[in-house]
């Protein structure tokens, strides 16, 4: 079943493509694949990206959007993606960046398209586990920049996964979310002895 891609924000797609076309930002970002690029490039596939703030034995607590993710094609393949972040003026490029989750993304996103349902894929980050997903919410309409992933929604790990979690393979938020939560625990402070 496709999946169906929202839109994003046009604001974030110009400062995107500005940032393309700036010899400055490119040579700047420290990414080969993008310097290295030969012809046109051209930013494919924005996903939202939502970062999990807080996760219970009850469901997650917490999600909230941080920037919009663009992969930046080059030919038959994405060399490198670029970020945009929310400020008070509006959407603003953010960096350049390129490693393994580029092709983790498109590995995941390919597999997703052959999951029977429909799906408006997502980027979700778990920074207490440094693991970031390809959240498929099974809400085709819904506002891409709101909410949290539904227990039947689907999280697939992207390459490198933590250990113990399967990369690429899709969780059933339900399932995966008592892993998370007895896997992501507060930092602790250190204390002196008293």
């Amino acid at each position: 079943m496709p999946l169906h891609v929202p839109p994003a924000p046009a604001p974030a797609l110009r400062s995107v493509l500005t940032a393309l076309s700036s010899p400055t930002a490119v040579r700047e970002a420290r990414t080969p694949s993008l310097l290295g690029a030969q012809g046109p490039t051209t930013p494919e596939l924005p996903l939202p990206v939502h970062v999990l703030d807080g996760v219970s034995a009850d469901g997650v607590t917490a999600t909230r959007l941080t920037g919009w993710r663009f992969l930046i094609r080059s030919g038959d393949r994405a060399v490198a993606a670029a970020e945009t972040m929310p400020t008070p003026d509006g959407w603003a490029f953010s960096r350049f960046f390129e490693g393994p989750y580029i092709a983790s993304t498109e590995r995941a996103l390919r597999q997703a398209e052959a999951l029977p349902g429909p799906y408006q894929p997502r980027l979700l980050s778990v920074p207490g586990l440094y693991m970031l997903t390809l959240w498929l919410h099974g809400d085709c309409a819904a506002d891409p920049a709101e909410g949290y992933p539904a227990g039947t929604d689907l999280l697939v790990p992207l390459a490198p996964a933590p250990p113990g979690i399967a990369a690429h393979r899709p969780h059933q938020v339900a399932e995966l979310l008592p892993v998370l939560t007895h896997r992501v625990t507060p930092t602790r402070l250190l204390r002196s002895p008293a």
